[in-house]
Protein backbone atom coordinates (compact mmCIF):
# COMPACT_ATOMS: atom_id res chain seq x y z
CA UNK A 1 0.00 0.00 0.00
CA UNK A 2 1.25 3.10 -0.76
CA UNK A 3 2.33 5.64 1.99
CA UNK A 4 0.24 8.50 0.98
CA UNK A 5 0.28 10.98 3.87
CA UNK A 6 4.63 10.17 3.47
CA UNK A 7 5.08 11.22 0.24
CA UNK A 8 2.40 14.14 0.31
CA UNK A 9 4.95 15.54 3.01
CA UNK A 10 8.07 14.52 1.00
CA UNK A 11 6.04 16.96 -1.66
CA UNK A 12 5.88 19.63 0.71
CA UNK A 13 9.13 19.54 2.03
CA UNK A 14 10.58 19.71 -1.65
CA UNK A 15 7.78 22.35 -2.79
CA UNK A 16 8.72 24.95 0.81
CA UNK A 17 12.56 24.60 -0.08
CA UNK A 18 12.75 24.61 -3.80
CA UNK A 19 14.45 21.51 -3.78
CA UNK A 20 14.02 18.24 -6.32
CA UNK A 21 13.39 14.37 -5.64
CA UNK A 22 13.17 11.36 -7.66
CA UNK A 23 10.22 10.69 -9.37
CA UNK A 24 8.01 8.49 -6.85
CA UNK A 25 7.34 6.10 -9.87
CA UNK A 26 11.06 5.20 -10.31
CA UNK A 27 11.21 3.93 -6.43
CA UNK A 28 7.83 2.56 -7.29
CA UNK A 29 6.66 1.27 -10.43
CA UNK A 30 3.54 0.16 -8.64
CA UNK A 31 2.76 4.21 -7.60
CA UNK A 32 -0.45 4.87 -9.53
CA UNK A 33 -2.74 7.81 -10.61
CA UNK A 34 -5.12 6.95 -7.95
CA UNK A 35 -2.44 6.66 -4.85
CA UNK A 36 -1.49 10.08 -6.31
CA UNK A 37 -5.03 11.63 -6.21
CA UNK A 38 -4.92 10.25 -2.85
CA UNK A 39 -1.42 12.35 -1.91
CA UNK A 40 -3.39 15.13 -3.41
CA UNK A 41 -5.93 14.80 -0.66
CA UNK A 42 -3.37 14.13 2.02
CA UNK A 43 -1.15 17.41 0.50
CA UNK A 44 -4.20 19.86 0.46
CA UNK A 45 -4.65 18.45 4.83
CA UNK A 46 -0.65 19.56 5.60
CA UNK A 47 -0.86 22.87 3.79
CA UNK A 48 -4.92 23.78 5.55
CA UNK A 49 -3.45 22.47 9.07
CA UNK A 50 -0.96 25.60 8.52
CA UNK A 51 -3.34 27.89 7.58
CA UNK A 52 -3.26 27.43 3.78
CA UNK A 53 -6.37 27.88 2.19
CA UNK A 54 -7.76 26.39 -1.46
CA UNK A 55 -9.22 28.81 -3.43
CA UNK A 56 -10.32 26.46 -6.74
CA UNK A 57 -7.74 24.27 -8.67
CA UNK A 58 -5.92 23.71 -11.89
CA UNK A 59 -6.44 21.92 -15.03
CA UNK A 60 -2.73 21.00 -16.65
CA UNK A 61 -1.88 18.60 -19.79
CA UNK A 62 -5.04 20.29 -21.53
CA UNK A 63 -2.90 21.28 -24.72
CA UNK A 64 -2.59 17.85 -26.98
CA UNK A 65 0.07 19.72 -28.30
CA UNK A 66 2.69 19.77 -26.16
CA UNK A 67 1.80 15.94 -24.87
CA UNK A 68 4.94 14.47 -26.94
CA UNK A 69 7.22 17.27 -25.12
CA UNK A 70 6.45 15.62 -21.79
CA UNK A 71 5.16 11.99 -22.66
CA UNK A 72 1.77 12.74 -21.03
CA UNK A 73 -1.16 12.09 -22.88
CA UNK A 74 -3.69 13.06 -20.28
CA UNK A 75 -5.29 16.08 -18.42
CA UNK A 76 -3.92 16.17 -14.81
CA UNK A 77 -5.35 18.77 -12.02
CA UNK A 78 -4.10 19.86 -9.21
CA UNK A 79 -5.32 22.47 -6.27
CA UNK A 80 -4.78 26.35 -6.00
CA UNK A 81 -4.62 28.00 -2.66
CA UNK A 82 -4.20 31.86 -1.36
CA UNK A 83 -0.78 31.78 -0.70
CA UNK A 84 -0.24 30.74 -4.72
CA UNK A 85 -2.61 32.54 -6.79
CA UNK A 86 -2.47 36.23 -6.80
CA UNK A 87 -3.98 39.18 -9.07
CA UNK A 88 -1.70 41.39 -10.88
CA UNK A 89 -1.60 44.22 -13.35
CA UNK A 90 0.25 44.93 -17.12
CA UNK A 91 3.90 45.12 -16.19
CA UNK A 92 3.71 44.12 -12.66
CA UNK A 93 7.35 41.82 -11.28
CA UNK A 94 6.56 38.42 -10.23
CA UNK A 95 8.64 36.35 -7.83
CA UNK A 96 9.19 33.17 -9.04
CA UNK A 97 12.43 31.97 -9.34
CA UNK A 98 12.40 29.72 -6.22
CA UNK A 99 10.65 27.46 -7.94
CA UNK A 100 12.36 24.15 -8.89
CA UNK A 101 12.55 24.75 -12.89
CA UNK A 102 9.79 27.30 -13.00
CA UNK A 103 8.10 27.67 -16.43
CA UNK A 104 5.52 30.09 -17.61
CA UNK A 105 2.07 29.40 -19.18
CA UNK A 106 -0.36 31.86 -20.35
CA UNK A 107 -3.79 30.33 -19.66
CA UNK A 108 -7.57 31.47 -18.98
CA UNK A 109 -8.90 31.65 -15.67
CA UNK A 110 -12.42 31.40 -14.69
CA UNK A 111 -14.39 32.42 -11.58
CA UNK A 112 -17.34 29.64 -10.54
CA UNK A 113 -20.26 32.05 -10.26
CA UNK A 114 -22.77 28.69 -8.55
CA UNK A 115 -21.95 25.04 -7.43
CA UNK A 116 -21.14 23.00 -10.75
CA UNK A 117 -21.87 19.27 -10.70
CA UNK A 118 -21.43 16.43 -13.44
CA UNK A 119 -24.95 15.91 -14.59
CA UNK A 120 -24.49 19.31 -15.92
CA UNK A 121 -23.43 20.26 -20.05
CA UNK A 122 -21.19 22.39 -21.43
CA UNK A 123 -23.73 25.39 -21.44
CA UNK A 124 -25.07 24.99 -18.10
CA UNK A 125 -21.36 25.26 -16.68
CA UNK A 126 -20.82 28.26 -19.38
CA UNK A 127 -23.92 29.91 -17.21
CA UNK A 128 -22.46 29.38 -14.50
CA UNK A 129 -19.12 31.26 -14.60
CA UNK A 130 -19.02 34.47 -13.26
CA UNK A 131 -15.85 35.86 -14.62
CA UNK A 132 -12.91 35.16 -17.08
CA UNK A 133 -9.32 36.08 -17.09
CA UNK A 134 -6.19 35.90 -19.07
CA UNK A 135 -3.16 34.52 -16.13
CA UNK A 136 0.50 33.34 -16.01
CA UNK A 137 0.65 29.92 -14.35
CA UNK A 138 3.94 29.11 -12.99
CA UNK A 139 4.77 25.40 -13.08
CA UNK A 140 7.51 23.48 -11.61
CA UNK A 141 8.90 20.38 -11.19
CA UNK A 142 10.36 18.97 -7.98
CA UNK A 143 11.54 16.23 -10.34
CA UNK A 144 15.13 17.16 -12.35
CA UNK A 145 14.98 18.11 -15.79
CA UNK A 146 11.20 17.32 -15.88
CA UNK A 147 11.40 14.01 -16.58
CA UNK A 148 8.27 11.73 -14.45
CA UNK A 149 5.07 10.16 -15.19
CA UNK A 150 1.42 11.19 -14.52
CA UNK A 151 1.47 9.80 -10.74
CA UNK A 152 4.48 12.03 -10.29
CA UNK A 153 3.12 15.26 -11.62
CA UNK A 154 -0.38 14.27 -9.81
CA UNK A 155 1.50 14.05 -6.04
CA UNK A 156 3.80 17.14 -7.03
CA UNK A 157 0.42 19.16 -6.56
CA UNK A 158 -0.39 18.83 -10.65
CA UNK A 159 3.16 21.05 -11.08
CA UNK A 160 1.72 23.54 -9.88
CA UNK A 161 3.67 26.79 -8.71
CA UNK A 162 2.43 30.20 -8.81
CA UNK A 163 -0.84 31.61 -10.73
CA UNK A 164 -1.23 35.31 -11.61
CA UNK A 165 -4.47 36.57 -12.41
CA UNK A 166 -5.46 39.40 -14.79
CA UNK A 167 -7.93 42.00 -14.82
CA UNK A 168 -11.70 40.13 -14.50
CA UNK A 169 -14.34 40.26 -17.17
CA UNK A 170 -17.59 40.01 -15.40
CA UNK A 171 -19.70 38.31 -17.60
CA UNK A 172 -23.15 39.29 -18.76
CA UNK A 173 -26.27 36.66 -19.17
CA UNK A 174 -25.34 37.44 -23.22
CA UNK A 175 -22.14 36.73 -22.71
CA UNK A 176 -22.58 33.08 -21.19
CA UNK A 177 -24.98 32.36 -24.49
CA UNK A 178 -21.65 31.89 -26.56
CA UNK A 179 -18.87 31.77 -23.86
CA UNK A 180 -17.66 28.53 -25.06
CA UNK A 181 -17.68 29.15 -28.53
CA UNK A 182 -16.38 32.05 -27.92
CA UNK A 183 -13.77 31.26 -26.19
CA UNK A 184 -12.64 28.71 -28.29
CA UNK A 185 -11.78 30.72 -30.94
CA UNK A 186 -9.39 33.64 -29.24
CA UNK A 187 -6.12 32.90 -30.06
CA UNK A 188 -3.08 34.03 -28.24
CA UNK A 189 0.89 35.42 -29.04
CA UNK A 190 3.49 35.07 -26.44
CA UNK A 191 6.38 36.71 -26.52
CA UNK A 192 10.16 36.84 -24.62
CA UNK A 193 11.51 40.27 -24.36
CA UNK A 194 9.91 41.46 -27.03
CA UNK A 195 10.25 38.63 -29.30
CA UNK A 196 7.54 36.30 -30.45
CA UNK A 197 8.20 32.72 -28.63
CA UNK A 198 4.97 30.63 -30.05
CA UNK A 199 1.19 31.02 -30.61
CA UNK A 200 -1.99 29.34 -29.35
CA UNK A 201 -5.97 29.37 -29.21
CA UNK A 202 -8.10 28.73 -27.11
CA UNK A 203 -8.96 25.53 -28.97
CA UNK A 204 -5.64 24.09 -27.91
CA UNK A 205 -7.25 23.24 -24.49
CA UNK A 206 -9.33 20.34 -24.61
CA UNK A 207 -11.33 22.18 -27.56
CA UNK A 208 -12.09 25.24 -25.35
CA UNK A 209 -11.45 26.60 -21.35
CA UNK A 210 -15.22 25.75 -21.29
CA UNK A 211 -14.88 21.70 -21.94
CA UNK A 212 -11.46 21.58 -20.04
CA UNK A 213 -13.54 22.93 -17.29
CA UNK A 214 -16.30 20.11 -18.37
CA UNK A 215 -13.70 17.58 -18.38
CA UNK A 216 -12.37 18.56 -14.94
CA UNK A 217 -16.15 18.41 -13.53
CA UNK A 218 -16.73 14.69 -14.85
CA UNK A 219 -13.32 13.74 -13.02
CA UNK A 220 -14.28 15.24 -9.98
CA UNK A 221 -17.48 13.70 -10.03
CA UNK A 222 -15.89 10.24 -10.08
CA UNK A 223 -13.16 11.35 -7.34
CA UNK A 224 -14.30 10.10 -3.22
CA UNK A 225 -11.36 11.62 -2.05
CA UNK A 226 -11.40 15.48 -3.52
CA UNK A 227 -14.42 17.85 -3.07
CA UNK A 228 -15.99 18.85 -5.84
CA UNK A 229 -16.60 22.38 -7.58
CA UNK A 230 -18.03 25.07 -5.45
CA UNK A 231 -19.29 28.42 -5.94
CA UNK A 232 -16.19 31.23 -5.64
CA UNK A 233 -13.52 28.94 -6.83
CA UNK A 234 -11.36 29.76 -10.04
CA UNK A 235 -10.22 27.80 -12.20
CA UNK A 236 -7.29 27.79 -14.77
CA UNK A 237 -7.58 25.39 -17.80
CA UNK A 238 -4.52 25.03 -18.90
CA UNK A 239 -1.47 26.67 -20.80
CA UNK A 240 -2.77 27.75 -24.64
CA UNK A 241 0.79 27.65 -26.18
CA UNK A 242 4.26 25.62 -25.06
CA UNK A 243 5.50 26.10 -21.87
CA UNK A 244 8.90 28.10 -21.64
CA UNK A 245 11.55 28.04 -18.62
CA UNK A 246 12.19 31.31 -17.23
CA UNK A 247 15.09 33.20 -15.80
CA UNK A 248 14.91 36.74 -13.65
CA UNK A 249 14.99 39.67 -15.70
CA UNK A 250 12.97 38.31 -18.49
CA UNK A 251 9.94 40.17 -19.32
CA UNK A 252 7.08 38.01 -20.94
CA UNK A 253 4.10 39.48 -22.49
CA UNK A 254 1.06 38.35 -24.39
CA UNK A 255 -1.29 39.63 -26.91
CA UNK A 256 -5.08 38.23 -27.22
CA UNK A 257 -7.63 38.85 -30.03
CA UNK A 258 -11.01 37.33 -30.57
CA UNK A 259 -12.06 37.87 -26.90
CA UNK A 260 -12.33 41.18 -25.05
CA UNK A 261 -9.14 40.20 -22.30
CA UNK A 262 -6.83 42.32 -21.89
CA UNK A 263 -2.74 41.06 -22.85
CA UNK A 264 -0.46 40.12 -19.60
CA UNK A 265 3.16 41.60 -19.20
CA UNK A 266 5.53 40.45 -16.33
CA UNK A 267 8.99 40.72 -14.89
CA UNK A 268 10.37 37.46 -13.98
CA UNK A 269 11.98 38.19 -10.61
Amino acid sequence: MTDAAAIAKKVLTAIDGGSQTEPFTAGDPGFSEADAYAVTAKLRALRMARGEKPVGRKIGFTNRNIWPEYSIFQPIWGDLYDTTVRDVSPGDRVQVSQLPEPRIEPEVVLGIGRDITPEMGVDDIARSIAWVAHGFEFVHSIFPNWKFKVPDCVADGGLHGRLFVGPKRRLSDADRQTLAADLSALTIRIEKNGELADTGSGANVLDGPIQALAHLVAVLGRDRLNPPLKAGELVTTGTLTRAFPVLPGERWQTGIEGFDLPGLSVEIA
